[in-house]
C-alpha cells in the first residue's frame, strides 16, 4: 500500500541518511529513566507484581504510608512527579518515531506501511517474552498493536487522522470518568482472602523464577488490563506525537523553540495543578490521575526538556548519557526491569523484603544506581557497536524477513 499523504520535496540527497534530531533521543532517555522512577516502587514492595491484583494504586503517590513525615514527603513527591507522566511521554515519543519513519518512507518514495508490519510483530513478540519472563507490566505489547493501527492511519488523509485523534481522546476521557464514577459509587468489595494474598506475595519474596512465570501466565488477563483499559489513550498519544512532529515541535529553529515554550507553559501550568488535585483527592481518582491528568503534565515535561536543551551550547555528560539511553531505548527498558528483578525478587538478592524498613531511601538509591548503570552501558554499546543489543537483534531479524 502506498501512502496518499502529500509528498514532501526532499531537501537532501535521497541516498543520504536523514539528519537525526537530537531532542527526541534526549526525551526518550528521560522517559526511560522516568518509567523506572514509577516501576521501581513496585519492584521494591514485598509482593511486587502480585500486589497489583489487590491494590492497583500501589505505584501512585496516594499509596504512600509511614510515620516519618520527611520520608513520606520525599517519597510522595517522587511518586507524584513520575506516576503516569513518563509513560505518557514515552508513548508520545513512540508516535514521533512512527512519524519519522513515515516521513523517511515518503521522502524516499517507498510504500507505506511497507515492512512496518514486521517491525510491529517483532515488537509484540519481544513484549510477550518480556511480560512472561521478566515483568508483568510490559508496555511493548500494547505499543505494537497500537502502532499497527496508527501506521495504517498515516496512509490515510489528514482529516481522518485528526478525527481519530479527537475521537480517541474524547472516548478515553469519558471511559475514565465512567469507571471512576462506578468505582466511587460501588459498594465496598469483600476483602481479599489474607491467606491467598500472602501466598501470592510469597511468589515474589521467596518463590523461584519459574513460580513467577507461572503466576504471570495464570493471571495474564488481569496483569494485561492497563493497555486494554488505556487503549484509547495510547491511540491518542501516538497520534499526538505525530502531530507534534509535523508541527515542528522537535525542530531546532525558531518555530520549534516557540512550540516548546508553549508546551512548557500549558503542560505545567494546567497539568501540575490538575495532578495535584487528583492526587490529593485520594485513591478513588487513581484512574483520572494516571490516565487523564498525567499526560497533560507529560507535555510540560516535553517542553521543559526542550527548553533546557535549547539553552545548552555545548552538550555535556548529562545530555550525552540521556541521548545514549534514548538511542538504545528498547535495550535499556528491558535491562532496567531485569536489573530490578535481580535486586528485589526472592530468587535474586531479595532486597525488597530484606530492606523494606529502609524505604524510601534505599528505593531512591536503587533507581539512581540502575539509572547510572543504564547510562554507562548504553554509552559503551553505542561506542563499540553503534546500537543497543536488542536493537541489533531486531535489525538482524528484519533483514531476514520478506519485504512488506
Amino acid at each position: 500500500m502506498t501512502t496518499n499523504a502529500a509528498p514532501r520535496t526532499p531537501t537532501t540527497d535521497p541516498a543520504a541518511p536523514p539528519r537525526r534530531l537530537p531532542l527526541p533521543d534526549v526525551l526518550r532517555g528521560v522517559a526511560i529513566l522516568g518509567t523506572l522512577a514509577t516501576n521501581v516502587w513496585l519492584f521494591a514492595t514485598p509482593g511486587a507484581e502480585a500486589r497489583f491484583l489487590t491494590d492497583a494504586t500501589a505505584i501512585s503517590a496516594a499509596a504512600v504510608a509511614g510515620t516519618d513525615p520527611v520520608a513520606a514527603v520525599v517519597e510522595g513527591t517522587f511518586r507524584f512527579l513520575a506516576n503516569g507522566k513518563f509513560l505518557a511521554l514515552l508513548t508520545i515519543l513512540f508516535g514521533v518515531g512512527l512519524a519519522i519513519q513515515h516521513r523517511s518512507a515518503v521522502d524516499r518514495g517507498r510504500p507505506w506501511p511497507g515492512r512496518y508490519g514486521w517491525r510491529a510483530l517483532l515488537l509484540f513478540v519481544e513484549g510477550t517474552l518480556h511480560f512472561v519472563l521478566v515483568f508483568a507490566f510490559d508496555v511493548l505489547m500494547g505499543y505494537a498493536v497500537v502502532a499497527l493501527l496508527v501506521a495504517w492511519l498515516l496512509a490515510r488523509a489528514e482529516r481522518v487522522q485528526r478525527a481519530v485523534l479527537y475521537a480517541a481522546g474524547a472516548l478515553h476521557v469519558a471511559f475514565m470518568a465512567l469507571l471512576t464514577l462506578a468505582l466511587a459509587t460501588a459498594p465496598p468489595a469483600d476483602p481479599a482472602d489474607p491467606a491467598a494474598v500472602t501466598a501470592d506475595a510469597r511468589v515474589f519474596t521467596a518463590g523461584s523464577w519459574a513460580d513467577q512465570v507461572a503466576f504471570r501466565l495464570d493471571n495474564w488477563l488481569a496483569l494485561r488490563a492497563e493497555p486494554i483499559v488505556s487503549f484509547g489513550l495510547l491511540v491518542f498519544l501516538f497520534l499526538l506525537g505525530v502531530r507534534l512532529f509535523r508541527a515542528g515541535a522537535f525542530d531546532p529553529g525558531v518555530r520549534g523553540r516557540a512550540l516548546r515554550r508553549r508546551l512548557l507553559a500549558v503542560g505545567v501550568g494546567v497539568g501540575l495543578p490538575l495532578n495535584a488535585a487528583t492526587t490529593l483527592a485520594g485513591p478513588d481518582f487513581f484512574l483520572v490521575d494516571r490516565y487523564v491528568c498525567a499526560p497533560v503534565l507529560a507535555l510540560g515535561y516535553l517542553g521543559l526538556v526542550g527548553v533546557l536543551l535549547d539553552r545548552v551550547r555545548r552538550p555535556g555528560p548529562v545530555t550525552a548519557g540521556l541521548t545514549a539511553v534514548g538511542r538504545a531505548a528498547l535495550s535499556c527498558y528491558v535491562a532496567q526491569n531485569v536489573l530490578c528483578v535481580l535486586v528485589c525478587y526472592g530468587w535474586g538478592l531479595g532486597l525488597a523484603r530484606a530492606w523494606q524498613e529502609a524505604s524510601p531511601w534505599w528505593v531512591l538509591g536503587l533507581w539512581a544506581a540502575v539509572g547510572l548503570t543504564l547510562v554507562g552501558g548504553a554509552r559503551w554499546c553505542l561506542r563499540r557497536y553503534g546500537q543497543g543489543p536488542l536493537e541489533a537483534v531486531q535489525k538482524a531479524a528484519l533483514r531476514r524477513l520478506p519485504a512488506g
